[in-house]
């Protein structure tokens, strides 16, 4: 039996190892490539290890690996050929750039099409047109994957390992193959999800040597992974470099009840129009709405519907976003088999939302069971989708952030422009290029030094200072972090746009300081970092995080010398605010100018002198009778 593990490392692509393995070790692995619970948020130890040799060189037989082991870098593969059908068990043969052929991988019990499906999500295989045994690497017409597979799959697809040398400590996880040029989007998802990935075994001999990661590896390959992805390097032009700075007191918050139907109500006027928008966003931000006011009021938050239109112009508005979305649902449900088979990427898309549909918020009774009419839905949106934005398409993510809000209203159609005025929101997170995620890293490692240059600094002497780990959170905007109830209190809150620009990136501030001193006081390195990071999802308290991220922009809205680069973030550069030392926003005293602060800040100070509590003990959302005859269209 034998073994195979794809690594990565600085200075090389992906790369092949092959060894002999124990039965028992194999039978175990194999077991949980195919494991749910081999999920992608589940984190252990993370190393690296530089490749030794190329191009088929025998590696040596220290610490007993047989010598029949071998590695290769897979931008050196040329092409891999099978074995006849009918002819026993199976083989592959790896043949590499420079012609050298390598010896034939023997598969006494099967497995090697596992071998070949896993190599696919790094290279791009092909039959060769000439010897259907033989597949081609890296063939024109076939495309990596426009999907976030190894960021929301199983690591089956990530690592491929079937049984390592020795029973030591689960492993490694795979970093970037900055090589695969014809698909960056893919490289850069395939370098953050692999250390997020749970895996097997890694090649580690007993030299505590191969253990250790060159200094600076880890940032050389979060810039590779992410090209522009520059954060406490050296001073880049057009940024501001942000020392330490005073930024007061921090303000004590407190969060209200969540806005009743009774206080919505009040505020509508008889033609149906919302009046006082601003202090009704202030509320819904102080404390939430309660669940039977979610599906009205989550229309406006969104977008859907406008604050200032009548209860006769939304009803129109519905019926014309009605016809609207059928027209969009008839374009795929019209195509035929044979039509899609000549439409790789319609295939595609088909498919990645199956699979990801049949594995969302499955323990919620809206979606659990077979045969869910939820289900159905989920699906039917996410493919109409694909037809209202065909370039984006779908990438894998995408679902969790749909399921939240067909829960909520519970219409197919409501649920689709709801979706794709937050997919507007959050676009940027799933282009190809990621520049959304690369100015949201940035922007936070920028706030984070603001609130403590020295939890930074220790982050940066541990590998850490990208806040890669940090990377779920904004994707899907803390989707997987928190229960399904408190993601709706979360989103409504965030979906308000108070009390400043990026307020999530403050609520990734608040999270971080909570864990700082447990992550500094234990010496956390690279690995129990982001071990640590995992393990909070479902352990937050949604309303505490609230608190402290408020508190935090309130404390910067104070702050008389608050960075430019900040202000920008935070959006508080358009206002002006009359201090008592100044009228102009210049500090008498120094002639230094002020930061202004926005036009929320007196609203938010008003509000800290009302009463208010939070619940502790909220109740559960009971399911509305509609549900269960929810049907797709």
């Amino acid at each position: 039996m034998a073994a195979a593990g794809v690594v990565s490392g600085k200075d090389s692509s992906s790369v092949v190892e092959w060894t002999q393995a124990p039965k028992e070790r194999a039978h175990r692995v194999a077991e949980h490539l195919n494991s749910y619970e081999a999920e992608w948020d589940m984190v252990n130890t993370v190393s690296f290890k530089k490749k030794p040799h190329t191009n088929g060189d025998a590696p040596s037989h220290r610490n007993g690996k047989s010598k029949w082991s071998f590695l290769f870098s897979l931008t050196d593969l040329k092409s891999i050929k099978q074995n006849k059908e009918g002819m026993g068990w199976s083989y592959l043969v790896f043949c590499l750039k420079d012609d050298v052929v390598l010896p034939a991988l023997h598969f006494h019990q099967g497995d090697s099409k596992l071998l070949i499906d896993s190599l696919e999500k790094y290279v791009a295989l092909c039959e060769s047109p000439q010897d259907k045994r033989t597949l081609l690497v890296n063939c024109q017409n076939k495309s990596l994957s426009q999907s976030f597979e190894n960021l929301l799959d199983e690591p089956a697809y990530g690592l491929i390992q079937a049984g390592l040398l020795d029973r030591r400590k689960l492993l490694w996880a795979i970093h970037q193959w900055k090589k695969i040029k014809k698909d960056p989007y893919t490289a850069t998802m395939v370098g953050f999800s692999k250390v997020t990935n749970y895996i097997f075994d890694s090649l580690r001999g007993s030299d505590p040597s191969v253990h250790q990661r060159p200094p600076s590896e880890m940032a050389d390959f979060l810039s590779d992974a992410i090209p522009g992805l520059k954060i406490n390097q050296q001073e880049e032009p057009g940024f501001e470099v942000i020392t330490k700075i005073d930024l007061g007191e921090r303000p004590v918050v407190q969060r209200r009840e969540p806005v009743s139907l009774e206080e919505w109500t009040k505020n509508v006027d008889s033609e149906g129009r919302i009046l006082n928008v601003d202090n009704m966003k202030q509320m819904i931000f102080r404390g939430g709405l309660s669940h039977a006011l979610r599906k009205q009021a989550w229309k406006f938050l969104l977008g859907y519907f406008p604050w200032d239109s009548t209860k006769e112009e939304r009803t129109q508005l519905q019926k014309q976003k009605t016809d609207e979305y059928f027209r969009m649902k008839l374009q795929w449900k019209s195509v035929s088999e044979e039509q899609e088979k000549r439409n790789s990427r319609l295939r595609d898309y088909r498919s990645l939302i199956e699979k990801d549909v049949n594995r969302t918020d499955r323990t919620n009774k809206f979606y659990e069971g077979q045969d869910n009419p939820g289900l159905i839905l989920l699906h039917d949106i996410l493919m109409t989708y694909c037809m209202y934005d065909f370039d984006l398409g779908y990438v894998q993510g995408m679902s969790d952030l749909l399921s939240p809000l067909l829960y909520v209203m519970e219409n197919e159609v409501d649920a689709f422009w709801c979706f794709a005025s937050y997919m507007d929101q959050m676009h940027q997170n799933f282009e190809e290029q990621m520049q959304g995620m690369k100015t949201q890293l940035i922007q936070l490692s920028t706030l984070l030094r603001l609130l403590d240059s020295g939890f930074c600094s220790y982050l940066e002497s541990q590998d850490s200072g990208y806040l890669y780990f940090c990377f779920r959170w904004l994707l899907i905007r803390f989707k997987r972090e928190f229960s399904f109830l408190d993601i709706l209190r979360l989103w409504e809150v965030m979906w308000t746009e108070l009390p400043c620009k990026n307020f999530h990136l403050l609520l990734c501030c608040a999270i971080l300081e909570s864990e700082k001193q447990q992550i500094m006081e234990k010496h956390y390195g690279f690995n129990e970092i982001l071990k640590h990071i995992n393990e909070l999802s479902m352990k937050i308290d949604v309303e505490d995080v609230l608190c402290k991220a408020e508190a935090i922009s309130l404390q910067m809205v104070k702050c008389k010398e608050l960075p430019q680069a900040v202000c920008e973030i935070l959006g508080l550069q358009d206002s002006e605010v009359t201090t008592p030392d100044s009228d102009n926003g210049e500090d008498e005293n120094t002639g230094m100018t002020i930061c202004p602060a926005s036009a929320f800040q007196s609203n938010l100070l008003l509000v800290l002198t009302a009463s208010g509590g939070r619940d502790d003990n909220p109740t559960e959302i009971s399911m509305s009778p509609n549900v269960s005859r929810l049907t797709p269209a």
